[in-house]
């Protein structure tokens, strides 16, 4: 099954999905990279050499990436120095970066249960419970929803505005 289409939207071949907000998305995090870079920051990496060394890219890939997640705003560099050294920046989440964290979770719930023969390395758990955590597709009443309980309409306040 897949999502429902409404109006102009059902006759796929009539319409182009232009201006998506997922090629978008794609365009600043989706490379392997960026991913595992976003992943370093919500493990708490927060030096060069440490993203570089922990995604095992060169430091060239991981300076273009971090330049690129700055720019867009998922990161932000801060400066630091330690003693006797010049000074150096870090850096750190910020709120966009921060609302990516479902899309990481999701892929990992994703690899987790597709593509781990010899069960899970890593669990996910609230910190104040040791509960399991997970994502899920919820309505804003908190249903929880499937595919094929999903509408797809255009908004035409967005269109409007082009």
């Amino acid at each position: 099954m897949a999502a429902v289409m409404e109006g102009p939207l059902a006759d796929l071949r009539a319409w182009k999905p232009t201006h998506c907000s997922i090629a978008r998305a794609l365009e600043i995090v989706g490379t392997r990279s960026a991913l595992l870079l976003m992943r370093e920051a919500y493990y708490g990496t927060t030096r060069f050499d440490g993203f570089a060394e922990r995604v095992g890219v060169t430091e060239a890939v991981a300076a273009k990436q971090l330049r690129k997640l700055v720019e867009h705003g998922l990161l932000e560099k801060q400066p630091y120095r330690e003693e006797g050294q010049r000074t150096r920046h870090e850096y750190v989440l910020t709120q966009m970066g921060r609302d990516l964290l479902p899309v990481i979770l999701a892929l990992w719930q994703w690899g987790d249960k597709y593509q781990q023969d010899d069960g899970v390395p890593l669990l996910l758990v609230e910190d104040s419970t040791g509960s399991p955590v997970n994502v899920q597709i919820r309505s804003a009443a908190g249903s929880e929803v499937g595919l094929e309980d999903i509408r797809v309409r255009v908004n035409r306040d967005a269109y409007l505005s082009r």
